[in-house]
């Protein structure tokens, strides 16, 4: 008998279904030569430090760091779990062959194995890998199926992911806990520390605190209102890129062109495209679904995970917005499939899979295919299944994933930009920072949609999901059809001296932090640009949602509205850790980039372990030899606290002299 071992109960029942294995029994079904069966989570996981050694049972600093010569996994301590587990070990032990139907991605392909070791298992196992969980794509998958052993550096990536949880997480905690918290024994406050959650949480609380120290300015602007079109000085800028800093000097300039003709200098008309938007990987879906519907990255995976599994969507746990040129011809069937649904499909139903040249062709850009950016899946569209009984939050999500699917395979939009230059002469010489102003340039931009194209898609209305968040476009300054300019044309205009005042950057919401996680804190509107940084990007895109869930949980964030502020707890987290190991999101990006290299065979397991130990050694030595908090050396009352460069007695202010410098 051959056993198929699939992720969860209702994946497995479907799976036995397409297989034949129509008998069930207590935790598995049978027939047509096959066992399927299930687990559900993580069966087996990381020794606990007290299961390595005696030592490690108590809390001390003098036991720290905690690195076992090596690492052991155990059964999770659950009924349901153990009983689930007997029935696996039983079918293992008599099977000829096992098959690993689990998630096909990292800590799917960690939990099946685990499962596997633990068990004992000695025959031999191939691997089911498949982008959706419809029957077509699971009986291909089992024609195709391949040896585990071409998984092995996608294992690794995933254990040594979750070595270095283990070892950042128990040490750092236990090190900072034990010196820093506050109580003792059990009612001692544990500082939970994390390889990802930690900078993560220091880019809430940074951000908190860039808007809470931020000290407003006052600016100014200068625009004119010539036929009804509002243009904007273009003014040399100080040094803080505010041209008009006072009201004296913006005043000067108005005046000086108040009652001078302005003159159009230049009309300049470009016709351009806009290209439909990529194709959802899962950030980028769950950024969405925050904008859109206020969902939490959480409950879109959720919702995205229910999707898959009553397949009408593909893999959802993917990083990428290609497709692979092999699903090409399976576009048209996919188009057919909800069309009853979407009636914008039908412009593409008569267009033929034929290599995307020539009228009548399925266009083919390598924009959407493009085999060099899709690894082990690609980008989430429909499966082509017809989507009945979704819940309204989950037809929201899919309504999503279709249009942007379909869109992709219609024109790009054909737009004219326009650019207006102007000038007035000023009544007199006015001094500025490029020395003498004796003229005033001025600058209007507008834009009209030629032929809508894609964004017909969405009922030819401007989509949310096209704005951008970063977008702080003044209602004069968006872009807008201009009326008819001619080079040479002169006439009055009003000018107006605007008051602005600079504003701080905004708290982060699940949709912003999502980005800043996915690009390890760096601020990247381009596209372009995101999609080169995503491989430093802390966490994975599957591991993101739990990992804000976890610090909603342990009460270092919390929801104001739509924003996410970091509460008292989670500030004075982020202010006792003194390791840069442990906060900085660059750091923590290179660590998830040299996972991703194990997976590609460019960066050796033992490598990654051999410098996952030498940082928990660092993190660990940082704390022990760190003085704050000590009790002071001179008054032998106050606590020793780190200043900038020195250490000093918290009782400074009743005269201790105790200050030392620090070369930690």
């Amino acid at each position: 008998m051959i056993l198929c071992v699939a992720e969860k109960p209702n994946v497995g029942q479907y799976i036995a279904s397409v297989l034949g294995a129509n008998v069930k029994h207590d935790g598995y079904y049978e027939g047509n030569g096959y066992w399927v069966s299930w687990t559900f989570g993580h069966l087996c996981g990381l020794y606990d430090p007290a299961e390595y050694t005696d030592l490690w049972k108590g809390w001390n600093l003098s036991s720290l760091p905690m690195i076992p010569e090596r690492f052991s996994i155990k059964l999770m301590d659950d009924k349901g779990i153990r009983k689930q587990f007997g029935i696996l070990q039983n079918l293992i032990s008599q099977c000829t062959e096992v098959v690993n139907c689990g998630d096909a991605g990292q800590e799917g392909e960690l939990i099946q194995r685990w499962v596997y070791q633990k068990a004992g298992c000695k025959v031999p196992v191939k691997r089911l890998w498949v982008s959706s969980l419809t029957e077509e794509a699971i009986r291909e998958g089992f024609k195709s199926l391949k040896d585990q052993s071409e998984y092995q550096r996608l294992y690794e990536a995933g254990l040594l992911r979750a070595i270095g949880d283990w070892l950042l997480g128990m040490n750092a905690t236990r090190a900072y806990t034990l010196r820093y918290a506050n109580g003792a024994g059990k009612d001692r406050q544990i500082l939970s520390i994390g390889r990802v959650q930690t900078p993560t949480l220091a880019l809430i609380v940074k951000r908190q605190q860039e808007i809470e120290h931020f000290v407003p300015k006052t600016y100014y602007e200068l625009k004119t209102k010539y036929r009804d079109t509002l243009f904007s000085a273009q003014l040399p800028a100080e040094e803080d890129d505010y041209a008009i800093r006072s009201i004296e000097y913006g005043q000067q300039l108005a005046d000086a062109i108040t009652g001078q003709p302005f003159t159009v200098t230049s009309v300049e008309k470009k016709k351009g495209t806009e290209s439909p938007l990529k194709l959802f990987d899962l950030t980028s879906l769950q950024v969405e679904c925050n904008k859109r519907f206020n969902m939490s990255a959480d409950t879109t995976l959720k919702h995205i995970q229910s999707l898959y599994e009553k397949r009408v969507t593909t893999y959802p746990r993917v990083d990428t917005t290609y497709l692979s040129e092999d699903i090409y011809p399976k576009i048209p069937a996919t188009l057919q499939g909800i069309k009853e649904y979407f009636p914008q499909v039908q412009p593409l139903l008569q267009l033929k899979a034929d290599g995307g040249k020539g009228k009548g062709s399925l266009p083919k850009s390598k924009k959407v295919f493009d085999n060099k950016k899709v690894t082990d899946h690609h980008a989430i569209i429909p499966t082509g299944q017809r989507p009945d009984n979704l819940s309204a939050d989950e037809r929201k999500v899919f309504n999503l994933i279709a249009l942007r699917f379909i869109a992709a395979f219609y024109p790009d939009c054909l737009v004219a930009n326009t650019t207006v230059l102007g000038e007035v002469k000023t009544s007199a010489p006015i001094n500025s920072t490029d020395g003498e102003l004796n003229l005033i340039p001025f600058k209007v931009t507008g834009r009209e949609v030629l032929d809508p194209g894609w964004r017909t898609v969405y009922d030819k209305t401007e989509p949310e999901e096209t704005k951008n968040d970063s977008d702080e476009n003044t209602e004069e300054e968006s872009a807008k059809v201009l009326p008819s300019f001619t080079k040479g044309e002169s006439g009055p205009h009003t000018p107006e001296l605007k008051e602005k005042t600079t504003t701080p950057p905004k708290y982060y919401n699940e949709g912003t932090l999502l980005r800043a996680m996915e690009t390890a804190g760096k601020t990247i509107d381009n596209e372009e640009l995101r999609e080169a940084l995503k491989e430093n990007g802390i966490g994975r895109p599957s591991t993101r949602a739990a990992i804000i869930e976890k610090l909603y949980q342990r009460k270092y964030i919390e929801r104001k509205g739509k924003s996410i502020h970091a509460t008292e707890v989670g500030i004075q987290l982020i202010h006792t850790i003194i390791s840069p190991l442990l906060k900085s999101a660059e750091l923590t990006g290179l660590w998830e980039q040299k996972l991703r290299q194990i997976e590609r065979g460019e960066y050796t397991s033992q490598q990654m372990l051999n410098e996952l130990k030498d940082m928990t050694r660092q993190v660990v030595l940082e704390v022990k030899t760190n003085k704050a908090g000590q009790l002071c050396p001179v008054c032998r009352k106050g606590k020793v606290i780190r200043g900038n460069t020195r250490y000093g007695c918290s009782r400074w202010r009743e005269g201790c002299t105790y200050a030392e410098p620090f070369n930690i």
